[in-house]
């Protein structure tokens, strides 16, 4: 009897018999051997189904080590148990060489991407950034310089007062204090008693005080002097009678001591002295602030510094002192790594999954090529012929050789001819192709473009650094009076001198940017060409699925291919009754003009 399928007449033709007979033959011939090759065949399947999946899950080696026995024992019980299952095993392997394969290899081809072009635009923008805030922080740095050497006098003047407070205290004092003598001579000079100046009245009231107690002195004065004199008439007078003894003689020659009526000519001074007031006109004014500035002086001195320090590292051998805006950015690029981590580990699941729908695909088309007796159903099998063959030679109605009309729904396997349904699926492929091309096109280009432009730029962005900056103040005040000694307290804290010379460059800063190795430019063509492998092939192993399919369902293959040839033969003859029908139709219109012409 003559084998009905290809594959079996390929093993009938090329292997030896008792492989054939092995292959072909029932499961109760050769049961123990039979159940140790599905056995081993259902392992071998479910580790590759495993190592797909499992490569790029998130758990740890004794998790993966666990699961992969325990998923590996499942599929070797399948294997030895279940056609379906080593059907769908062996059915994994067109879809990996069509449209699923090319999905995966879409994916790792963005992976790859990831991994190389985009993950080197990433780093080299990052090293440029990097440098540029390198760069700024030394700039920076050297500015902290300058200004800390130029505020630095400022704060050891203010210290210094600071530790002066108690000798400060001590000189207001002593100041008040001398004052206050030279205050009461003043006022008492005037022979009345102190008074405190009137600050809240007009600028002139310690004058107007000064010239009304003077006026008033006038009066008093002169009166003091009159009594003086006429005391000094009657002492006269006294001593002159103890030294006289003798009565009468005495009286006459101590008469003139009597004349103390001359003493009050002096009340003709008292007109002039109200006219000539002694007094300075901005005397009270010059009193008033010379009192004030004396009573202010006198109060608490007090000095309080304020100062904010922040620790820095010192600058040695142009080595950075702090790199504030360098960890910025630094750790704004290490939150957007972590995010495209993220994305990374999300397009290996998305891979594991892909890798996992193969298997899912394959099952599937298991189940429909078992329910669905018109599912790819479509092909001119080695039995499709043989029917053919049978019916030809019992002079029946064959289908073979096709018509041209019938050659659109039929496919033939061994034709190197895509069928127009086919060519869909091929063009579905191109366009993939076209858009991952493109996409690593221009990465590629993108990376290449920003290597050699950040090349160029750090070969020629060497700088170095002159930081020059030197004073010195010094303020001598001499003299050993009290405002001397003020002065020379706190106009000496000016006096200091410093200077500062650094040297320093930004070859730190500097760094070149990575290139991109050729094994990334090798492996994206490589997938590429993959791709568009996997594009062409989709066709051709998309009809070997129907083989594997029907070499585990040969009863199932048969019945399908009865029911394509039957219903063929249906069309067939429905089509060559319908254009009977049509002919006959066409006589018959076309016979009626003539009988009516004859009659």
């Amino acid at each position: 009897m003559a084998p009905r399928s290809t594959v079996k007449r390929f093993s009938l033709t090329y292997l030896p018999p008792a492989v054939h007979r092995f292959l072909f033959s029932q499961s109760e011939e050769f049961v123990v051997a039979h159940l140790v090759l599905r056995a081993l065949f259902g392992a071998v399947g479910g580790t590759v189904l495993f190592l797909g999946v499992a490569h790029s899950l998130p758990l740890t080696f004794d998790l993966k080590l666990a699961a992969g026995c325990v998923f590996v024992g499942v599929c070797l019980v399948g294997g030895a148990l279940s056609s379906s299952f080593r059907c769908s095993v062996l059915l994994m392997f067109p879809s990996m060489l069509g449209s699923r394969g090319r999905s995966y290899l879409m994916l790792f081809i963005l992976s790859v991407l990831y991994r190389g072009p985009v993950s080197n635009v990433q780093r080299n923008m990052e090293t440029a950034a990097l440098s540029l805030s390198c760069n700024l922080d030394l700039q920076v740095h050297h500015s902290k310089l300058l200004w800390r050497d130029a505020v630095t006098p400022f704060l050891r003047i203010t210290q210094e007062l600071m530790d002066d407070k108690a000798e400060f205290e001590s000189e207001a004092l002593d100041v008040s204090r001398k004052f206050q003598s030279i205050r009461d001579e003043v006022v008492l000079q005037y022979g009345y008693d102190r008074f405190k100046p009137q600050h809240s009245q007009s600028a002139n009231s310690t004058q107007q005080q000064f010239t009304t107690k003077t006026m008033m002195q006038c009066d008093s004065v002169v009166d003091k002097g009159v009594r003086r004199c006429s005391d000094w008439f009657r002492l006269r007078w006294a001593e002159c009678m103890k030294a006289i003894p003798v009565p009468v003689i005495n009286h006459i020659l101590c008469v003139s001591m009597k004349f103390h009526f001359l003493c009050d000519v002096m009340r003709v001074m008292t007109p002039w002295c109200r006219e000539q007031i002694p007094v300075e006109g901005n005397f009270g004014q010059l009193f008033d602030k010379v009192n004030l500035s004396v009573d202010l002086l006198s109060r608490e001195f007090s000095t309080e510094l304020v100062l904010q320090e922040q620790q820095q590292q010192a600058v040695l051998g142009g080595a950075l002192v702090d790199q504030e805006i360098t960890q910025s950015v630094r750790g704004s690029f290490q939150k957007l790594k972590r995010t495209m981590e993220q994305l990374l580990d999300v397009l290996q699941l998305l891979m594991s999954f892909t890798f996992f729908t193969v298997f899912t695909q394959a099952f599937g088309y298991l189940r429909q090529f078992r329910r669905d007796v018109r599912f790819d159903n479509v092909y001119i099998t080695t039995y499709f012929r043989q029917i053919d063959s049978r019916r030809r030679r019992a002079g029946e109605r064959c289908l073979l050789p096709l018509r041209r009309s019938e050659k659109k729904k039929f496919i033939d396997p061994w034709s190197l001819k895509i069928h127009p349904e086919e060519f869909k699926e091929v063009m579905s492929g191109v366009v993939q192709v076209l858009s991952v091309s493109l996409l690593c096109v221009v990465l590629l280009t993108v990376d290449f473009s920003l290597f050699h432009v950040l090349d160029i730029v750090s070969r020629h962005s060497f700088t170095q650094f002159n930081l020059t900056s030197s004073h010195k103040v010094d303020i001598r005040v001499g003299g050993a009076s009290m405002m001397a000694r003020l002065l020379r307290k706190t106009i000496s804290a000016f006096n200091s001198s410093s200077s500062i010379h650094i040297h320093t460059d930004n070859q730190r800063c500097v760094s070149p940017p990575s290139s991109l190795p050729a094994a990334v430019y090798v492996s994206c063509v490589c997938c590429v060409l993959l791709v568009a492998l996997f594009s062409c092939l989709q066709v051709y192993t998309s009809r070997l699925r129907r083989v594997i399919a029907a070499f585990y369902h040969p009863q199932r293959e048969k019945k399908r291919v009865l029911f394509l040839y039957n219903l063929q033969i249906q069309r067939r003859i429905s089509s060559m009754e319908r254009k009977h029908g049509r002919r006959m139709r066409m006589v018959s219109h076309s016979s009626l003009p003539q009988q009516e012409n004859h009659s």
